[in-house]
């Protein structure tokens, strides 16, 4: 199923929201993973693209949660999508890491406002996975990447996937606002 919606329009969580529930009824596990990459250096920021950032990255999110709560089973399980980038102080990324540290403090805030009606939730932070965020940038860039990866290589889809079913799966029903960074040692 594909709804489609701006995930950074506050209106249309609500939207979004409605349908999942007439479809599903009742959600057993919701992965927050709406975002958007703008990398640029502080001077080149405008309140435009601010917005835009904090509002597809938190906001929508944020209100889509919201709209969900009461469509959760008991127990059932939320998990962000955060990123390395809070972790690491890249230059160009300060407005990204912001939006991506607000919704890893959101997990952990969250999980003690939530865990009383059952519903757990974690993070899971990524480094670079080769996703079409990388695989459409430059040979030379994504080497550049690579040499600050020190397990030598980008991440998989595939292991953000399987840290996502592990932490929505009855197997971590006793973690409850933590962050599993999946970065290749990338903030060591």
């Amino acid at each position: 199923m594909v709804i489609e919606a701006d995930a950074a329009d506050v209106a249309e969580q609500g939207k979004v929201a409605e349908e999942i529930r007439k479809a599903f009824g009742q959600l057993d596990v919701l992965f927050i993973n709406a975002g958007v990459v703008e990398l640029r250096p502080i001077g080149q920021w405008d309140a435009a693209a601010f917005d835009r950032s904090f509002n597809t990255n938190v906001k929508g999110p944020y209100f889509l949660l919201q709209e969900l709560l009461p469509a959760f089973a008991n127990p059932a399980s939320v998990i962000i999508n955060g990123s390395v980038n809070p972790h690491i102080g890249m230059p160009t990324s300060s407005i990204y890491a912001a939006t991506k540290a607000a919704m890893i403090s959101l997990a952990k805030t969250l999980s003690g406002e939530l865990i009383s009606p059952g519903i757990r939730v974690n993070a899971v932070s990524a480094g670079p996975i080769m996703t079409p965020v990388h695989a459409g940038r430059p040979e030379e860039e994504r080497a550049a990447f690579v040499k600050q990866i020190p397990a030598g290589r980008f991440g998989q889809p595939s292991e953000i996937a399987n840290a996502v079913v592990f932490l929505a799966s009855d197997e971590a029903a006793f973690t409850v606002g933590a962050e599993l960074l999946i970065d290749g040692g990338m903030s060591l």
